[in-house]
């Protein structure tokens, strides 16, 4: 699972060959969760309030970046890093 982003403890991954919808992985301690790219919305697992928040930022600052890795990654190229939440 390729890391492309890494702040404040959480690690944004995004996995080759994924299901749809557009999404990314955040990891947050033993905390997992999946992050619809589109809406921000929480599809699966659970982060602490303000840890979502903060992912929730991040996605909307880099979404054209996000978009364009979930395409990298459903064609099997290499994944771009994005820069992270300061």
């Amino acid at each position: 699972m390729p890391e492309i982003s890494r702040f404040l403890g959480m690690i944004i991954t995004m996995y080759y060959n994924d299901h749809a919808p557009p999404h990314f992985h955040v990891r947050y301690g033993e905390q997992r969760a999946k992050i619809d790219l589109e809406s921000g919305e929480l599809l699966d697992g659970r982060l602490p309030r303000r840890a979502l928040e903060l992912v929730r930022e991040w996605r909307m600052i880099n979404e054209q970046e996000l978009r364009q890795n979930w395409q990298h990654a459903l064609a099997r190229e290499p994944l771009n890093k994005i820069e992270p939440l300061e």
